[in-house]
């Protein structure tokens, strides 16, 4: 089995912020691929479901901690410990400052940059879980940061949030694969299909 972490806040008060874009992702593969009903569970909300696979469907537990974002590792671990997922399988969804709006990345290990709920996980679970950064830009203004991330993403910024949910939903099996890189390169090539323009019809 796998794991699934989205970062955010509980709360409808919270929902459409740019720090919840790990629930929102967590939320949509649970839609798309039908996964059983989040219930509470490891200081959280737990869903259990299959992603799609070469060699057959691969087991996976998403989660949405709600512990608050600073507390986030409390109901990793928890997860993790209970359906002894090493840490090479657990998966985090988080908002990224400093990438564009639109952007993500995909790596394993590292920093934390300044994020209060990686550092939770870091602290709970260790630094070599696999992060999926998404870009929700820098206000320009450290002074700004608090109230940047704490409030809910724009109409304008639907335009390109929307799809990018949707093609990081279509991409998602990659992720129960060994190369960590397949499922950016995948969305990114989604993205290009959904920007190019139609072809011209034969006359």
């Amino acid at each position: 089995m796998l794991l699934f972490v989205g970062l955010g806040n509980p709360g409808p008060q919270y929902a459409g912020h740019r720090h919840n874009v790990g629930f929102m992702v967590i939320d949509a593969i649970a839609r798309h691929y039908r996964f059983a009903p989040f219930k509470p569970q490891f200081q959280g909300e737990v869903a259990e479901g299959r992603l799609p696979a070469p060699n057959g469907a691969v087991r996976v537990l998403l989660l949405k901690p709600l512990t608050y974002m600073n507390l986030s590792g409390n109901a990793a671990q928890a997860a993790a410990h209970f359906y002894k997922i090493t840490v090479s399988g657990i998966t985090v969804f988080h908002d990224e400052l400093d990438l564009e709006p639109g952007q993500i990345r995909v790596k394993s290990g590292g920093g934390t940059a300044g994020n209060n709920g990686l550092k939770s996980l870091v602290a709970h679970i260790g630094p070599d879980f696999r992060r999926v950064r998404i870009g929700i830009g820098h206000p320009g203004d450290r002074a700004r940061v608090h109230s940047h991330v704490l409030s809910d993403f724009s109409r304008d910024d639907h335009l390109w949030l929307d799809p990018l949910i949707g093609h990081m939903v279509e991409a998602a099996p990659l992720l129960a694969g060994p190369d960590p890189n397949a499922f950016a390169t995948r969305v990114a090539l989604l993205r290009e299909r959904a920007s190019a323009p139609p072809k011209a019809k034969p006359e």
